[in-house]
């Protein structure tokens, strides 16, 4: 049973390990997706004008109530009009059709963008006033506090948060194979329809989602000791 497995011309190995490619890829640009929504949402949560912080507040509250299935769905029935309405303003007239990977990584990225918003949000108010005002106090301008001390504090306390968002949205991925885009789960399921051993394929599915998250958790423990260095040198010393 496990020369289906094989690569070459009479496996499946080929067509599964490009689906877990293809699942990494979603995955990691879905998460800087939903890091570049999150950061926007947060910052507007925590110091926008009341119009961006209702906004920001509809995104996710609406986004994490309901099911990722569903956002999905509405960008791959809705996403393509709703592009070509906003390129008929620009003056083009044909039909722009999103492909499977666009649509995947745009809804798996929005879902990820509105945890990571309160990850980032929870983060940033637990770095203490104090130091931001001191910083004031020194002369420093606000980009160089950015720099300087908002966001490597920000980034301490927010990396254990953000870990588990990105499982939750390297997990996310397998209901991109809905939209038909050849991840992991895709492959998987062509694979068993084609042999009829679902046992076999969906348990090879799940080991190499385990070795996956195993390698991602241990990449951001190991991020999360780099960045609590200097604190711990401070709190012996």
């Amino acid at each position: 049973m496990l020369d289906l497995l094989r690569f070459g011309s009479e496996g499946w190995g080929d067509e599964i390990a490009s689906g877990a490619v293809m699942t990494l890829l979603v995955a990691v640009s879905a998460y800087l997706v939903g890091l570049f929504l999150g950061s926007g949402a947060a910052a507007a949560k925590l110091s926008g004008p009341a119009p961006l912080r209702w906004l920001a507040a509809l995104y996710t509250t609406v986004v994490r109530g309901v099911p990722a299935l569903l956002v999905i769905w509405l960008l791959f029935f809705g996403g393509s009009g709703l592009v070509t309405w906003v390129a008929t303003l620009f003056g083009y007239g044909g039909r722009v059709e999103l492909s499977a990977f666009a649509v995947g990584v745009a809804a798996v990225g929005i879902v990820s963008g509105a945890y990571a918003t309160e990850v980032i949000r929870g983060a940033v108010r637990a770095v203490p006033k104090g130091q931001l005002e001191a910083a004031r106090a020194l002369g420093m301008g606000r980009l160089l506090i950015l720099r300087r001390i908002l966001v490597p504090q920000a980034l301490r306390y927010a990396l254990p948060g953000l870990g588990n968002v990105w499982q939750m949205t390297l997990k996310d991925t397998t209901l991109v194979s809905v939209v038909s885009l050849a991840e992991l789960m895709r492959q998987a399921y062509l694979g068993m329809q084609s042999t009829r051993q679902p046992f076999l394929f969906y348990v090879t599915a799940a080991i190499l989602y385990m070795v996956m998250t195993t390698c991602s958790e241990a990449l951001f423990r190991a991020l999360s000791r780099r960045a609590d260095r200097g604190v711990r040198r401070a709190v012996s010393n």
